[in-house]
């Protein structure tokens, strides 16, 4: 294999060594471009299953379990949540994972899936009032 590569004026270069895929001729750079943004713009529209629980004085869900598409952030839940409790901005409302933690706002339900999910879902208590550490 010949070292070349490409001046500016296009002319050919000796000593230097050119990428496979644009030495041979075979792809073009744009078009793999192209390819990576295309794959990186597909929404993954796959689901997680939650599973809500009221602690303490909290109300009680009359459906407690909901599926929530897997690659929105934790505040999309405690959004959701307020919403189906009727709960206010301003009301008080504490989230854990599985009556341990307070995750982070800005966490994908995907990854505290994978690390923490129990019996198949997600469990996420709640309360009016802080319960755990």
């Amino acid at each position: 294999m010949a070292l070349v590569s490409g001046t500016p004026d296009g002319t050919l270069r000796p000593g230097v060594r050119q990428p496979s895929s644009i030495s041979q001729g075979n792809t073009d750079p744009n078009e793999e471009v192209l390819k990576a943004l295309d794959t990186y713009k597909k929404k993954d529209n796959s689901k997680v299953v939650v599973r809500f629980k009221g602690v303490g004085n909290a109300p009680i869900m009359k459906q407690n379990m909901y599926k929530i598409t897997a690659t929105n952030r934790f505040q999309a839940v405690i959004q959701f949540l307020r919403k189906e409790l009727g709960w206010q901005s301003g009301e008080p409302l504490f989230l854990y994972i599985n009556s341990t933690f307070s995750p982070a706002p800005d966490d994908t339900v995907q990854n505290l899936y994978k690390s923490f999910a129990t019996e198949g879902f997600l469990i996420v208590n709640y309360s009016t009032t802080p319960a755990w550490g």
